[in-house]
């Protein structure tokens, strides 16, 4: 059976709802022995939890007439509800309970090295909370009393997955996860200084500011004591523009080029990176954090450290882009599309429409493309500064249409990963993974 408890109580057996308990305390019953599960509860513990603290008269006659029913209707599925001295245990070993899914997850983000593989198992982890513990089957009274553990590894998780999004230089995903809940804990001093991080990153100093200055009010009006020297020293980097605030480490599959970051090239050609500026293909709604490209300015270096054009040339892009911003937001929203397009068209042959989009920003490419002799004596074609802002997409047009007619193509592949689907040249035959040190670590 699968049993849910991070959120409202549910019992399923192979994906069917199944009725337990035709009385809240026989649910809160079973459900205080699978928060505990494998281990024996005592009588008297179990009716002070069942009976908040207020049990009845015959309470224990009560819970032993509950235990018997719980019996009969966990039977049929192997559950077992066994006497264990003074008290009963629930032995859900052959089955699953989401909270022990929970903690192991939050455990095997702990022990990762890899701030890619901490956010994936934090993402699971998560995922696993659809509202609060044993909503409709506890008060909040026995909620706080039996998930006061469970809700602050719950806070911790989404803390340490953040620093983990800061770490990767996922920011704007920090402040999507995170907007909804400092107002709820605002005396979370390591949530306020995630958030506040992530605000400064994204270009917000006002709003990390003034979330400090409401996080001090709460601390002083509801505590009497000051914010912590790690939300202090935070915010005097904040005030001074501390460059060090706007550096993360480095992540695993990630390189620093003229202060952008760039994702690791992994596919083995230009239109295959272009396509891997984007994470989470296969998601839908979107990924908070999964574009690469967030402004102008990272497609404009993103095409000189691809060697799509040179570094006079992304100069000059960038000028123009810092003189003309509508004209650079237009830009970033054509290659997206485009982006979009090619991703289609060379995971889905069949898709004739993603292919006419394809080839007809390879066709504008190669109308505006001049034949230039280089000091090596060899000739290359390149795109004029005439193309203006487009040329990141129309240099990745051109080499788009030569993958389209390379038979390389038939050795096309996407990492299978759920939060990745980034494509990649499989020439060998074996490889499964667009990185064995991300996406395929720890994975056969």
């Amino acid at each position: 059976m699968d049993f849910t408890l991070l959120g409202p109580f549910e019992a399923r057996h192979e994906g069917r709802l199944v009725r337990l308990g035709s009385r809240r305390q026989e649910r809160c019953l079973l459900a205080v022995l699978l928060l505990e599960a494998g281990r024996p509860v005592t009588t008297d513990r179990l009716t002070d939890l069942v009976w908040n603290g207020v049990p009845p008269d015959g309470a224990r006659v009560t819970l032993h007439t509950y235990v018997g029913r719980l019996r009969s209707a966990l039977r049929p599925y192997g559950v077992t509800v066994d006497t264990r001295h003074d008290g009963y245990a629930v032995d859900v070993s052959e089955h699953t309970v989401d909270v022990r899914e929970f903690l192991d997850l939050a455990g095997r983000a702990a022990l990762a090295a890899d701030p890619g593989e901490q956010v994936r198992c934090h993402d699971k982890a998560l995922a696993l909370w659809r509202g609060p513990l044993l909503a409709g089957t506890l008060d909040p009274t026995q909620r706080a009393r039996l998930g006061g553990r469970l809700s602050e590894l719950r806070l911790t998780a989404l803390e340490q997955r953040a620093e983990a999004q800061l770490t990767m230089g996922l920011h704007e995903r920090v402040i999507t996860d995170l907007t909804p809940l400092v107002g709820e804990h605002p005396g979370r001093e390591r949530l306020v200084a995630a958030q506040m991080t992530a605000l400064y990153r994204a270009g917000r100093q006002t709003e990390a500011l003034e979330l400090h200055r409401a996080t001090r009010d709460h601390l002083v009006t509801e505590l009497g004591i000051e914010p912590g020297p790690a939300l202090t020293t935070l915010h005097e980097r904040i005030l001074n523009a501390d460059p060090r605030l706007d550096r993360p480490p480095a992540p695993l599959y990630a390189v620093r080029v003229r202060e952008e970051w760039l994702p690791w090239s992994t596919g083995g050609h230009p239109a295959l990176e272009f396509c891997n500026t984007y994470a989470g293909w296969h998601h839908a709604p979107a990924v908070p954090g999964s574009d690469w490209l967030r402004t102008y300015r990272t497609l404009a270096v993103w095409a000189g450290h691809q060697a799509l054009t040179d570094d006079d040339a992304v100069d000059r892009l960038l000028t123009r882009a810092s003189a003309h911003p509508t004209e650079a937001a237009e830009a970033l929203a054509e290659a997206k599309t485009f982006r979009t397009a090619l991703y289609a068209c060379l995971t889905d042959p069949a898709d004739l429409r993603a292919f006419r989009t394809v080839a007809g920003f390879a066709e504008a490419a190669a109308r505006a493309a001049v034949l230039d002799l280089d000091d090596d004596g060899l000739a290359h074609w390149r795109l004029p500064p005439a193309t203006g802002l487009r040329l990141p997409v129309l240099a990745t047009a051109r080499f788009a249409a030569d993958l389209l007619a390379d038979p390389r193509r038939l050795t096309l592949r996407a990492c299978p990963s759920d939060d990745c689907g980034w494509l990649f040249l499989d020439t060998s035959g074996r490889r499964r993974w667009c990185s064995t040190a991300t996406c395929g670590s720890g994975r056969s």
